[in-house]
């Protein structure tokens, strides 16, 4: 099998068991899970991650020097083919699914176990970085941070997966079960067609990982708000500012009232309202016929979201001759934080195993996750790169945690799921 970018010229070193303290020692039964699993002990899939650390570095610095902004389909497709090649190095299949504004990917890894529901691992591969922003910020690594657009979210996350997939196919093992990962093209965007996809491969999964990062601090995700993107279109009549001024029916004057109905509407528990993009009119001496807004609203709860856009919807027009149109581009449901959580408490086991303290948090940002967090699925993201700044200049990941989240994710891949659900089974 041809090696992945990964462990191309890595040799895997092969290490003596050694008895298990800190940690490790207090999670008996999650070690017997995982040197049942794996060759070895847990301290030699530490040092195999360990091993294969610098080639993951390098393979997120490959994939961050492929601009993959948003709705730039040609530079997305060939991201996905890269990432594909990659994955498929490993083990999996692939198949490229179209999407309007790039392809999306959906590979599969067969599994030791194939009579058990699959695990779900989802991610993306656009970024909020328009094309040529590596000429004034190339990718770089200083003081241990590797820093660049799209390090973080989430560049270094499908590197990281790939080291853990290639650690196992170098150890002769499989995943425990079937492992299905779904990699959209537009989830910056709110995954308004990558969605389906995802929504898919939610029938009959066992549980649902996402590789976004985690909070800066390494904790996974346990919970996500709602967010919604709308359009605010106002339509007016156009007419000269200066003689017939009394003709015209100013969209821009009309759009910036609705927005401050809008801002109270945001005001209600729960809710929270951004500002994202405002445009219209043509010129300063013509009444404006159209203006419009993008309006990004985030969601404490189902309840919160529901109520604001159905009051959203029901805006009417302030100005005799002028139309509001409210407009979802892209929507998810708020995933609420569960009590009780055994996919949190099976990974924090695995976790202490590898010597690793790992907790996990609400977080406030949406993603793909929050589809089948929503639902009630076992879900947890931040399977990602450890780092900070997403969507900012000083995004970042930190280069001494890549070997950890491999190996945590490897251990994770191959070992039992614990019973998580009432009528789930492995």
């Amino acid at each position: 099998m041809t090696k992945s970018p990964v462990t191309k010229n890595v040799v895997a070193n092969n290490v003596v068991a050694k008895p298990a303290t800190g940690p490790a020692a207090t999670a008996s039964h999650g070690a017997a899970a995982v040197t049942t699993a794996l060759p070895g002990v847990p301290q030699a899939l530490s040092t195999r991650a360990r091993t294969l650390a610098g080639a993951v570095r390098r393979r997120c610095v490959d994939l961050a020097r492929i601009e993959s902004p948003s709705g730039d389909a040609p530079r997305l497709d060939a991201l996905a083919e890269e990432l594909a090649a990659g994955f498929c190095a490993t083990g999996a299949t692939a198949r490229r699914e179209p999407g309007p504004a790039g392809d999306h990917l959906v590979l599969e890894w067969e599994g030791r176990d194939e009579s058990l529901p699959h695990l779900l691992i989802v991610g993306h591969h656009d970024t909020v970085w328009p094309v040529g922003t590596l000429a004034d910020w190339p990718v770089t690594e200083e003081d241990g941070r590797l820093t660049g657009p799209g390090v973080v979210d989430m560049k270094g996350g499908l590197a990281i997966l790939e080291g853990a997939l290639s650690l196992l196919a170098d150890l002769g093992e499989r995943p425990h079960r079937t492992v299905r990962l779904v990699v959209v093209s537009d989830e910056e965007v709110g995954s308004p067609d990558g969605r389906r996809l995802v929504e898919r491969q939610l029938r009959g999964a066992a549980a649902v990982l996402g590789l976004e990062p985690p909070h800066p601090d390494g904790r996974l995700k346990t919970a996500r708000r709602g967010s919604t993107r709308v359009r605010l279109t106002v339509t007016g009549r156009e007419a000269h500012a200066g003689n017939d001024a009394h003709d015209g029916v100013s969209a821009v004057d009309e759009l910036v009232d609705q927005l401050v109905l809008v801002r109270d509407l945001a005001g209600q528990p729960g809710t929270e309202l951004n500002a994202g993009r405002i445009s219209g009119g043509s010129r300063a001496n013509v009444v404006a016929g159209r203006a419009e807004a993008e309006l990004g609203l985030r969601f404490a709860t189902v309840e919160a979201q529901r109520r604001t856009l159905d009051n959203l919807a029901r805006l009417t027009a302030l100005r005799p001759g002028a139309r509001v149109r409210t407009e979802v581009l892209s929507s998810r449901p708020a995933w609420p934080e569960r009590t009780g959580n055994p996919l949190l408490r099976h990974v924090r086991s695995l976790a202490a195993v590898l010597g690793q303290q790992l907790d996990g948090a609400p977080a406030g940002g949406a993603g793909d996750t929050n589809l089948p967090g929503s639902r009630g699925l076992p879900t947890l993201d931040g399977f990602g790169a450890v780092g900070a700044g997403a969507h900012a200049r000083h995004e970042h990941i930190r280069v001494d945690q890549i070997a950890p989240r491999i190996a945590l994710l490897a251990a994770l891949l191959a070992v039992p799921l614990p019973r998580l659900r009432d009528r789930a089974e492995g």
